[in-house]
């Protein structure tokens, strides 16, 4: 079969055509970084990750045509063939790109910003070594220990002050200049000088929550431009293992002719040996559709998959599926937020921007790491920061600079 047009019934890619692929990815990223820092800082050069490879396609074709010697002006490119103006249209492309892109923003690169993405802000700051967390508490242990810092805790850690409010659904936030009144869904009505918000940014675009006065337009059209991403990590259990193990196989990729296809797996034997787990990533489009089929249909699917992956082997039929939900879920709507192509430091700004009495924070007001964990509890005291500079300080003004200055 050519290798251009897949082995998507089965096989393996030859590794040196696949390491080319790669590398002609990894090498536009990082050129991509030297574009970037071209840009005016307020965003108003910005352009899509897409927008960017189509660039280099174009630039290095004109490039050719250039005696030796010669110069392209305000070009720092290097080469990244895509044969379709969409992006990358092969399998092997396809999925290397979606790795590279909707693997960590959970949307394509036609909708993702360049500037606010490429350098990623958190790899740059915090290195580029990504780890899985296996530890059997989650990140709930990291909130109850904060918690722990300033809440009443019995001896065993557990957190008994009467101030803390669980299994309470918020909906409605009422705001004047002179304080502020929550009312929940069992009809409980709390009062207080302020209010923050951390709900997610999905929430704050569902009607949820409603706002009394409604908030005003500019603050409205900034939740309405950031985009909330859904990411799916789908965990599927066998009853014993048949894919590759060892050393630098921890992930693999089935290249289809259908972008984001089950596309990324991770085998788990370090993290939990003898588990026999599967781990399945979708996002966008996928994990939406996906939400919506009962789990025996993506059960299905996924068996479909892995023997047209391993077809060779004795692939035994699943015995547990699990399929978050987190698009469908009304906490959440969806599982983090990413930085779209249009959205700049201003309308970034005014996300932030508390209105009145009422504050917000969250993932999706870092100004750096949207989308991640540390974006989160950054975030968290810089909101709490703004706060309390006005309830104690008077320093109530919150600024945003203009759109391009």
């Amino acid at each position: 079969m050519d290798k251009r047009t897949g082995l998507e019934n089965g096989g393996l890619y030859d590794e040196h055509y696949v390491q080319k692929r790669i590398d002609r990815v990894d090498n536009v990223e990082e050129s991509g970084k030297k574009l970037t820092g071209t840009f005016h800082t307020s965003g108003r050069d910005d352009m899509s990750v897409l927008a960017m490879q189509r660039l280099y396609d174009q630039v290095m074709g004109l490039a050719a045509k250039f005696k030796h010697g010669e110069q392209i002006k305000h070009v720092q490119m290097v080469v990244y063939t895509i044969s379709q103006p969409n992006g990358p249209a092969t399998p092997v492309d396809m999925v290397v790109d979606y790795h590279k892109y909707d693997y960590e923003f959970a949307e394509p690169p036609r909708v993702t910003s360049l500037q606010n993405t490429v350098p990623l802000p958190t790899f740059s700051d915090f290195g580029d070594d990504v780890y899985f967390v296996a530890d059997q508490r989650g990140y709930e242990s990291v909130v109850y220990y904060l918690a722990g810092q300033y809440l009443k805790a019995d001896k065993s850690g557990k957190i008994v002050d009467p101030r803390l409010k669980l299994n309470k659904v918020v909906r409605e936030i009422s705001y004047s200049p002179n304080g502020v009144t929550v009312k929940t869904e069992d009809n409980s009505v709390y009062r207080a000088d302020y209010v923050m918000v951390s709900a997610s940014l999905g929430v704050l675009q569902s009607d949820l929550i409603q706002f009394k006065p409604q908030l005003p337009a500019w603050k409205v059209v900034a939740i309405y431009q950031f985009d909330m991403a859904v990411y799916t990590k789908i965990f599927v259990k066998f009853p014993k293992k048949f894919w590759p193990q060892g050393k630098g196989r921890e992930f693999f990729l089935y290249a289809s002719s259908r972008r984001g296809y089950y596309g990324v797996w991770q085998e788990f034997e370090k993290q939990y040996p003898d588990a026999n787990v599967l781990l399945v990533t979708v996002t966008d489009e996928e994990s939406r559709r996906i939400e919506q089929q009962s789990d025996n249909q993506t059960k299905a699917e996924i068996m479909g998959v892995l023997r047209k992956m391993f077809p060779g082997k004795d692939v035994p039929d699943a015995t547990d599926i699990l399929v978050p939900r987190w698009w469908s879920d009304r906490f959440y709507r969806g599982t983090f937020s990413n930085w779209p192509i249009g959205v700049n430091r201003y309308e970034y700004d005014q996300l932030r921007a508390p209105v009145g009495r009422v504050y917000f924070t969250g993932e999706h007001t870092s100004e750096h790491y949207n989308g991640y964990v540390h974006g989160a509890y950054l975030a968290g005291i810089d909101s709490a920061e703004i706060l309390i500079n006005c309830a104690q300080k008077k320093m109530c003004k919150y600024h945003v600079e203009g759109k391009y200055d």
